[in-house]
């Protein structure tokens, strides 16, 4: 594609996307008419204004969700559920689109944004077919004295947050599931990937979502808007991803309203690869569990614990893997690492890796900022990363890996779990028995077992400890959206 082709399709996509707030149904400015600055991170240049809500747009926005409440929760479940997969459907059709949108505004690689779009949609087929399989169940008491009926309705309107590493799929994740149990929505998408999430709810217009179901604020003043919507009375429900310290604050004040809460907070994620894991999986494991998504995911492999007899054939493998990466723009060919999202972001990557060289790490590859357009890190490699590094204790969100050793099995279990967050932990080793094991003893809310990806819409994608609380995804994830209802029927 040609450079003035590929303007022409950024301009057209960019160019169909909303710009003003959507509550009651309708496209609407914000409140003064103020606006926010959507830039591309890979050229720190704005590529669309959109409107800036405030915490009046918010309450606007929760007040046509509660009016919508009970006409949407009295719609057939089958009617939900075809919603829902319409606008699967629709979304594959526009795969290419949403895909451009999402590597410009966040900057990740045009494949890896064709991923998104992939598992994004799946909530939406997963989900549309969940609606109708809400059930309940009937029977007599153990005395003999009455009836039992315990059946689920909607927990009622609901206010998401959502991050910016995955625009799409975060949306959709919470979404999707709110959608099939008759729940109203209120979501605040990202200041800084907004695009993706208003194109989706223009898709769900497009299908025939009814007025009221969905809101839309996007807002540059995060804690001002969302504040007084976690403090209506009215809401019943609320849903964030994002870090554990934000997640800790919002659990705070929905404490005053006792609301529902589903919380997916920071990770640290160990890798563990013992002495008889197949390297070349475990390489390939690393690539995809560290650098997708430019290692911005809390999902992404924070610390690399390898087994002190296979770690330097590990990292050579690694090390060589990673300096064949390309790095550039997202919409380039061939390009495996994209920008991170902002400089703060490229700062905190570098500090973290200057951390642990001081503390004694050997860089292997990498280890420094990009100079130039956008906010750019060379995808790195640091081996011998010692006890008491930054790097062990912190989330990266960057494209960094850093190796630290074991000696056995029980000093691996205790690096691992050694920290306050519990999301995913992945695991090398052929050795079926220890496998069996340590999916007992890792400390985390997910697993990958010689694998690097454990993300699918068919399972519960959630942690323990300070990684959050409730589960997207799965059998369990509409479950977060149902209140249970007992009922008693005396035998006459």
């Amino acid at each position: 594609m040609t450079d003035t082709m590929q303007h022409t399709a950024e301009t057209t996509v960019l160019d169909r996307v909303a710009d003003r707030l959507f509550i009651g149904g309708e496209w609407v400015e914000a409140e003064g008419g103020k606006t926010l600055a959507v830039s591309d991170p890979s050229t720190g240049e704005t590529i669309k204004e959109i409107a800036d809500a405030s915490p009046a747009d918010g309450i606007r926005a929760l007040d046509a969700a509660v009016a919508a409440q009970d006409a949407w929760a009295a719609t057939a479940p089958r009617e939900r559920g075809e919603l829902l997969r319409r606008a699967f459907d629709l979304l594959q059709e526009r795969k290419e689109d949403f895909a451009l949108l999402m590597t410009l505004e966040m900057g990740k690689p045009l494949a890896e944004a064709r991923g998104e779009v992939a598992y994004g949609g799946e909530f939406l087929r997963w989900f549309s077919e969940e609606a109708v399989r809400i059930s309940g169940r009937y029977g007599l008491n153990p005395e003999g004295t009455g009836r039992m009926i315990v059946s689920q309705r909607p927990v009622g309107p609901s206010f998401f947050i959502t991050p910016w590493n995955f625009p799409l799929a975060m949306a959709t994740r919470k979404i999707a599931p709110a959608l099939a149990a008759g729940c109203t929505v209120v979501i605040k998408p990202p200041a800084l990937t907004p695009l993706t999430t208003i194109a989706f709810v223009q898709l769900l217009e497009e299908v025939g979502l009814p007025k009221g179901v969905v809101n839309v604020v996007p807002t540059s003043t995060s804690s001002k808007v969302s504040a007084p919507i976690i403090a209506d009375p009215r809401l019943r429900k609320l849903s964030f991803t994002g870090s554990t310290e934000v997640g800790r604050t919002l659990m705070q004040q929905a404490a005053q309203g006792i609301l529902r809460t589903s919380m997916e907070l920071g990770g640290n994620a160990p890798f563990v690869i013992f002495e008889d894991a197949d390297l070349d999986k475990a390489v390939d494991g690393a690539m995809i569990a560290k650098f997708r998504n430019i290692g911005q995911a809390c999902t992404a492999a924070n610390r690399f614990i390898v087994h002190e007899s296979v770690a330097d054939e590990f990292a050579k493998r690694v090390a060589d893997r990673v300096k064949a990466m390309k790095v550039g723009r997202g919409t380039d060919d061939g390009v495996n690492i994209g920008p991170l999202i902002d400089e703060k972001a490229v700062d905190s990557t570098d500090e973290l890796v200057q951390d642990a060289v001081s503390k004694g790490a050997t860089v292997l590859t990498g280890g420094t900022r990009i100079d130039g357009d956008g906010t750019f890190y060379a995808p790195t490699v640091l081996a011998g990363v010692a006890a008491g590094s930054r790097l062990l204790s912190e989330e990266i969100f960057g494209p960094v890996l850093g190796i630290t050793t074991f000696s056995d099995e029980d000093e691996a279990v205790r690096l691992a779990n050694g920290t306050e967050y519990g999301l995913v932990s992945y695991v090398f080793t052929q050795d079926l028995a220890r496998g069996h094991r340590l999916i007992e003893r890792m400390a985390t809310g997910m697993m990958g077992l010689n694998t690097g990806l454990v993300s699918n819409a068919a399972a519960p994608f959630g942690g323990v400890k300070q990684s959050g609380i409730g589960r997207e995804g799965g059998l369990e994830g509409i479950h977060e959206y149902l209140d249970t209802k007992y009922t008693l029927i005396p035998v006459s």
